[in-house]
């Protein structure tokens, strides 16, 4: 890898007002470049400008569960009906020329010698979540890089791989030669660990530190209760982060 100073974020969900929070802690650490593990929209009210934003930052992303589901007109017949009302209610925000952006972004890439995936590389296109390490072996089987990012549990990780796979703390870590990596830099937009403080990694001379930045999560959430088709569990998840 690089000298190239990278901010890798995950789960955005339409969530204005972290991903504003993100963007603002992020300036004084000198970024040079943003990625992202994919799920841009879906949950909370504003899709549209987030997609915008990232889009602005020229930021990499890869094709999330939520993106996909919001650019194909694919049934959601077998849906829980919350989910399938979000996806139907996301779907008539956005434009067609961000529908077609959503559908065209890669399930995988490999940036700067490292992978971005939204879920895992073994089955990229079947969502599967990650959360022990016997889970993460089936993964590593694929990952041909020594470091790759994910998301979708909304929960931060670590799964090193040095003869065996071991999940380790999600905090600061300096990355070792001839280990492998697989991690998951939590939720920008719907933190699900507790902490409803929006969450994103940085990537900086073999070393991946996690940052949590609070937001006016009540604001998201006054959003989400003015809109019918948002369930207000949706709203009432970000108070702490679950």
């Amino acid at each position: 890898m690089s000298g190239t100073r990278y901010a890798i974020l995950g789960d955005i969900h339409g969530n204005w007002e972290a991903l504003s929070a993100v963007l603002e802690d992020a300036k004084p650490l000198a970024i040079d470049r943003y990625v992202s593990v994919g799920d841009l929209v879906g949950y909370n009210a504003d899709p549209g400008p987030c997609m915008d934003r990232i889009r602005e930052l020229e930021c990499l992303t890869v094709r999330g569960n939520h993106d996909h589901y919001c650019s194909h007109s694919e049934s959601l017949s077998d849906f829980h009906p919350m989910a399938a009302s979000v996806i139907g209610w996301t779907r008539q925000q956005l434009t067609a020329e961000q529908v077609t952006y959503l559908r065209e972004l890669d399930l995988q890439c490999v940036v700067d010698g490292f992978t971005l995936v939204h879920s895992t590389l073994d089955m990229p296109d079947r969502w599967g979540y990650v959360f022990d390490a016997l889970e993460a072996q089936a993964h590593f089987n694929y990952q041909v890089t020594s470091l790759c990012f994910y998301g979708h549990t909304h929960q931060p990780m670590v799964f090193e791989k040095l003869g065996r796979v071991t999940r380790r703390p999600a905090e600061r870590l300096r990355l070792q030669r001839g280990c492998k990596y697989f991690i998951n830099v939590g939720s920008v937009g719907q933190p699900r660990d507790g902490d409803p403080r929006a969450c994103y990694a940085i990537l900086d001379d073999g070393t991946v530190r996690f940052r949590r930045v609070e937001y006016p999560f009540e604001e998201t959430a006054r959003k989400i209760y003015a809109i019918a088709e948002l369930d207000d569990f949706l709203g009432d998840r970000l108070r702490d982060g679950r």
